[in-house]
């Protein structure tokens, strides 16, 4: 380890020591309700990629949290958004850029409108909150997923992944309106 390396690793775990045990505490996306800090909103949405997990601020210092799967690198979200559309069983299509990404993977989508029906085959999962800035479409969802080994991992194009009955979950308690903030 060169002395440039050491230092500014130890200079990163004082001033951030809650990563040391992040690191060693297994992960666990099972919903659950924890301690946060006292000074976000009550309803507000935090997601921290880094760490795949999402937390629902329930009163002053207690938030829910649940496991979930981020954008692989280049393609997530990060900033403030607003939930403006959720929608049960939503339909589905794949962006242009994720056709021009992987043609091969989504070779029926290409030169139609065709959408995915909902259902428990659509990649969108059981529910959907649609994320918006300044009244438009971001085309980032949180959603639920058909491939639940994703949880934890950073693997998707961009979207928010949860387990199904953990969306479903999450659905029944924000409203449209709910801030969304990726740290």
């Amino acid at each position: 380890m060169r002395r440039r390396s050491f230092i500014a690793g130890s200079l990163a775990a004082l001033a951030f020591p809650q990563a040391l045990f992040a690191q060693n505490a297994a992960y666990d996306p099972t919903p659950q309700l924890v301690s946060i800090k006292s000074h976000y909103s009550v309803g507000q949405m935090l997601i921290l990629p880094r760490s795949h997990y999402l937390y629902l601020v329930t009163e002053p210092g207690k938030a829910m949290r649940y496991g979930v799967g981020v954008g692989k690198a280049g393609l997530e979200f990060t900033g403030s958004a607003t939930i403006s559309v959720k929608k049960e069983w939503p339909t589905w299509r794949p962006t242009d850029e994720m056709i021009e990404r992987d043609p091969k993977a989504y070779a029926r989508f290409v030169g139609n409108t065709e959408a995915q029906p909902g259902g428990p085959d659509n990649p969108l999962g059981a529910r959907a909150l649609y994320l918006f800035q300044n009244g438009k479409d971001t085309y980032f969802r949180i959603h639920g997923t058909t491939q639940p080994s994703s949880i934890g991992r950073s693997v998707s194009n961009g979207c928010i992944r949860m387990i199904n009955e953990h969306v479903k979950d999450l659905y029944e308690r924000v409203p449209i309106g709910t801030t969304v903030t990726v740290l």
